[in-house]
Parts: structure tokens; C-alpha cells; sequence
């Protein structure tokens, strides 16, 4: 028998088996999809908190402060742990000046972790928490699940953009309350971008680089013609009020001038450019361009709800999207709280708090 069973190989998961591993635990690993990884796999692979947790706080103001302060407290050791298992890093800045953290390759990043976990067991879903070793569920959160999201977030929930991997569709949450979990709040929020509009034909390995991320340089409409201010740096906002018009779709119009902004790495322009590779509708004006854009649902920030130990439940515990109550009311690092909860739930579960 295991001395730990782990649900689910993304981020939080691998991260909480190669954290058993290290301190000697016999580790399994239930995976429903066909590699390791999870979304993480398809993200940018920035790793990053807050600088100062008065801004995480003030940018995520419905989360759990106990939880939030671990995040923020624990990560740059838990970074530097990463990196010592051999998982590689691209870039030491976020190119925020309100974030610190690190850009990983996705690909050594679960490499990494896989050399360092235990027993991995694709495409075998952990069905049943049975009696014997704790488990850790680390299943990605629920935004595959077209009904679960309708239930909880929008009505909507046929038309959203499904950015990441396809199995997430709430296991955790299900084994979680039945082993006697409870909900956090913000069940109806979720964390995504905006993206190109059908028919754009959008692969997984395109999720980063085709994110519509200029709303703060454009007039936001819903196809109806409701205009909507965007009002957060992130765009979270933009994207949860996207979700919830019709079709999850709406309009950016950008006036010539607002082109050439950067945001980030990258011109409004240039983005808007993929958006037409990609094969979204885009009409172009003597005065400027007009996107149609879909909101893309990454993952859900609502889920179980757990103590400082990552406890859900008697010897039930939980990292990652599977958790809820960190990034609540808004934009926080997903990755950030796999790593730091990962590690918590598995030296937790091995210690039986």
C-alpha cells in the first residue's frame, strides 16, 4: 500500500509526490489524461507572487488571508526548490513591477518533477477515496465540465473557450465534498483570457501566444452593443463579464493610434494579427479594427475549502485549482499556489495533521 495517493499530474500534484518522495514515501499518482503535466503544460510558466501582499490582498480581497499569506511567505523558497530539482528556468523577471517570480519551461518543469515523484499512473483516474493512505486531489479545478460551470459560473458555458487540458472536470471537487469538504466562495468566479472568436481554429500549444490582452487599449462591447469598462490591470474583470453575455462573446474596437501600444512583449497590433492567422473575425476601418473575441475559461477559482495544513477533510487534503479561496476577486498565480500547496498537502498528509 502507498504511503501517499495522489490525484491528478499537474502542477500541484507532481509537485506534492516529488515532495513525498523526498522524505522517503512510497507515492501513487492517479492521472485521468494521457500525460503529465495537466495545464500547466499549456501555460506561459511564470511562477510569481505579489510583491507586497498588501497588494494581494487589495487585488484579491475575497480570498482566504491565511492562505494567500503561505503563498506569498512560501514561494521564493519553494521557487528555489524547483529549480534545485533541475527544472529550468527562462527568465528571472516577471516583466511586472508589481510581481516577483520566475518563468519556467513548461516541458523541464515536469520532467523535473516526474523524475523526482513516484508511481505514475496515466490515463487511471482516481475514482474512490478508499480507506488506508491520506490523499492529496490535485485535479485541476472543474472547468471541462460544461455543466458544472454552468451551474456555478455562467449560463453561458457552451460558448466559452476551453483553454486548458480537457480532463478537468472537477474530480477533486466531487471526491473532496464527498469525503465531507466544504466550498469556498467565489464558486463563481473563474480565471481566464479573451480570445479569438470563431472560427478560429486555436491549438492547445497557441493558448499563450493568442490571448487578446489589450481590452485597457480598446472600446469593449458585448455583440449586442453593451460597452464595458475594464477597470483591473490583469483584464480578469473583462473576462468574467465576457462570460456572461451571449455566446461568451464580445467585440474589441482599436483605434489606429492604440496599435502600436505594447503591453507586455507584444504590440496590440501584433496580437491582433494572430487573432487573424488564427481565423477570427476581424474587420479592418480606415480609423482602426474591430476583434471579435470569446471569452477563454483557464481554469475556476472556486473549489474546496482548506486550513493551513491544506486540510479538506480527515485525511483528505488539497492543492491547486482544486482549492478555492486565494485568488478570490481576482488575479493571483494558479502555479504559485500549486507549488506552495503542494508541498504543504504532502508533508501534511505524511505527517497526519
Amino acid at each position: 500500500m502507498p504511503d501517499l495517493v495522489v490525484a491528478g499530474a499537474g502542477m500541484a500534484g507532481l509537485v506534492a509526490a516529488a515532495e513525498a518522495a523526498s522524505r522517503g514515501a512510497r507515492v501513487v499518482v492517479h492521472e485521468k489524461g494521457d500525460r503529465p503535466g495537466g495545464s500547466m503544460l499549456l501555460s506561459s510558466g511564470v511562477v510569481w507572487r505579489y510583491r507586497r501582499f498588501e497588494d494581494f490582498r487589495r487585488e484579491c480581497p475575497d480570498g482566504t488571508p491565511e492562505l494567500q499569506s503561505l503563498v506569498h511567505e512560501r514561494l521564493d523558497d519553494d521557487l528555489a526548490w524547483l529549480e534545485g530539482l533541475g527544472a529550468r528556468v527562462l527568465d528571472r523577471s516577471t516583466g511586472n513591477p508589481r510581481t516577483v517570480g520566475l518563468r519556467f519551461d513548461t516541458r523541464s518543469l515536469v520532467d523535473a518533477l516526474t523524475a523526482h515523484g513516484g508511481e505514475l499512473r496515466l490515463r487511471d483516474p482516481l475514482r474512490e477515496i478508499a480507506d488506508g493512505a491520506p490523499v492529496v486531489l490535485a485535479t485541476g479545478g472543474f472547468q471541462a465540465n460544461r455543466d458544472l460551470v454552468r451551474r456555478w459560473i455562467t449560463p453561458e458555458a457552451d460558448g466559452l473557450f476551453l483553454r486548458a487540458a480537457p480532463w478537468s472536470t472537477g474530480d477533486g471537487l466531487r471526491l473532496g465534498l464527498d469525503a465531507g469538504a466544504s466550498t469556498t466562495n467565489g464558486m463563481g468566479e473563474l480565471y481566464g483570457r479573451a480570445m479569438p472568436a470563431p472560427p478560429a481554429r486555436i491549438p492547445e500549444t497557441q493558448f499563450v501566444e493568442l490571448a487578446q490582452l489589450y481590452a485597457r487599449h480598446a472600446v469593449v462591447e458585448s455583440v449586442a452593443g453593451e460597452r464595458y469598462e475594464p477597470r483591473t490591470w490583469s483584464e480578469i474583470d473583462v473576462v468574467q463579464w465576457l462570460a456572461r453575455q451571449r455566446g461568451a462573446r464580445g467585440i474589441y474596437r482599436v483605434a489606429a493610434a492604440q496599435l502600436a501600444a505594447r503591453v507586455r512583449d507584444r504590440t496590440v497590433g501584433e496580437m491582433v494579427d494572430g487573432a487573424v492567422r488564427a481565423g477570427a473575425p476581424v474587420r479592418r476601418f480606415a480609423d482602426g479594427v474591430a476583434v471579435e473575441v470569446v471569452a477563454g475559461i483557464t481554469t475556476t477559482l472556486g473549489g474546496l475549502a482548506v486550513d493551513r495544513f491544506a486540510r479538506a477533510a480527515p485525511g483528505v487534503y488539497a492543492a491547486g485549482a482544486d482549492v478555492g479561496g486565494i485568488a478570490t476577486g481576482g488575479y493571483a498565480s494558479g502555479l504559485a499556489a500549486a507549488l506552495v500547496l503542494g508541498r504543504i498537502a504532502a508533508a501534511s498528509a505524511l505527517e497526519g495533521r
